[in-house]
């Protein structure tokens, strides 16, 4: 029976994760046996809920990369740059395989170490760095490869998702719910990169560069959070039969890929809108396959070492495959960035003062920049003599929907900033 040494470098929830599906690896379906020779963290004397004083410890990871002992190095750490770049570095380049779960990594450098990994003949696998136990990566890379890919979408961080999800269903506020999404671990105390959409975005160009056999230029993706929106913006969207989620995606366009992560409006019957709480959902769209959808949990050390422990057994029969699945023959894209010229229907919610002719003054506001209204739905006015209206619109341009919105913002019965999240009505 083939043993693969793994070398693992961070003991955060997933590394320890990790160690535990090690140990219990009789009960998993490997085809060899996993052995952990090295660990490498931050703390030494951290109190961890697995026992690593049997491991040989290394203060660098980057020497534990290069230890002669290691067949797979497991980067675990995070960040884009320094220890764990400079670790994963120096893993390819001593012919080492490895396995990371940071997206931050693979979707700032993927470009570089797929060319290291090439260039010393290993295999660099990150199955784990987007959506967690859910095996999109691996999907999109190996089983569809006969599939002509047109887009991939989904909800791709789980905290922004149980934020919508729980402030519509318990009518709490953003605050509130983010203070309850941190407390039971589904965000970090410093939850930036979820709700701002980065992490999602970092998800969002990795998938799109395997879909598209695309060169991963991140400085083109447009990111945007749901740090913006509103109770009322949910109630509204809700009571107009929409939901709206933090999507992120990936499409061919002729120019090339565009890839971004914003909030949308979508029907409640469309596939995404019914995703709740903390899941992950991929939806993959091409031809001759039509649309699969994979959903599952998208983060915690349970899925994501699972998926971690996925791409090692795949190491006791390496094959040095281009990490991204491109081949010299392959139509090689370039990520471009997102057109203001896209059309579509908008979800608008704007917040007057209560006072005669401010309806009349939005839909005229509206009508100079060619925007016209499907539906409209006005509250009552609250304390503070404010009615926040939501309105949907017709398909138009994001241009004019963009020049509408200003207008508006401009009006004297304006109170606060309008807000413009796209409708995506695709099945």
């Amino acid at each position: 029976m083939k043993t693969v040494k793994l070398g693992i470098a961070g003991l955060g929830h997933v590394g320890c994760g990790l160690i535990e599906l090690v140990e219990r690896q009789a009960e998993l379906r490997l085809p060899g046996k996993v052995e952990i020779v090295g660990v490498s963290a931050r703390s030494k004397s951290r109190n961890r809920p697995v026992d690593v004083s049997a491991y040989r410890w290394f203060d660098d990871a980057a020497e534990l990369a290069a230890d002669p002992e290691v067949d797979v190095f497991v980067e675990l750490m995070g960040g884009s740059d320094g220890p764990a770049k400079v670790a994963v570095e120096e893993a390819l380049k001593a012919g080492k395989q490895v396995v990371t779960a940071n997206k931050a990594l693979i979707a700032m450098h993927g470009q570089d170490l797929e060319s290291l990994a090439q260039a010393n003949d290993v295999d660099l696998m990150f199955e784990a760095a987007v959506a967690g136990g859910v095996p999109v990566v691996r999907v999109l890379r190996d089983s569809l490869t006969g599939v002509a890919i047109q887009r991939v979408s989904g909800i791709l961080n789980g905290t922004c998702n149980y934020l919508t999800t729980e402030m519509l269903q318990t009518g709490r506020s953003y605050d509130e719910v983010l203070e309850e999404a941190q407390r039971l671990g589904y965000a970090e105390a410093d939850p930036t990169l979820d709700v701002s959409g980065m992490d999602a975005a970092h998800k969002a160009a990795i998938l799109a560069s395997i879909a598209f056999t695309a060169d991963l230029d991140f400085s083109k993706v447009s990111v945007k959070g749901v740090d913006t929106i509103e109770l009322i913006d949910l109630n509204l969207a809700d009571r107009l039969g929409l939901r709206i989620k933090l999507i992120a995606e990936g499409i061919l366009s002729d120019d090339g890929v565009v890839c971004r992560v914003a909030p949308l409006a979508m029907p409640t019957d469309h596939p995404l809108a019914r995703v709740d709480g903390a899941l992950n959902t991929v939806r993959v769209e091409g031809d001759p396959l039509g649309a699969v959808t994979l959903t599952g949990p998208g983060a915690g050390p349970g899925p994501t070492a699972s998926a971690v422990m996925g791409d090692i057994s795949k190491l006791f029969s390496p094959t040095a495959r281009s990490p991204f699945g491109r081949a010299d023959h392959h139509v090689t894209r370039n990520f471009v960035a997102a057109e203001p010229a896209e059309r579509s229907a908008f979800f608008l919610r704007v917040k007057l003062a209560d006072r005669s002719g401010a309806l009349a003054s939005l839909t005229e506001a509206l009508a100079a920049h060619g925007v016209s209204v499907d539906k409209l739905l006005q509250e009552s006015a609250d304390d503070s003599d404010v009615s926040p209206v939501a309105i949907v619109t017709h398909v138009c341009s994001r241009g004019d929907i963009d020049a509408a919105s200003a207008r508006v913002s401009a009006l004297e019965a304006s109170v606060g900033a309008p807000q413009v999240i796209p409708i995506d009505a695709a099945m």
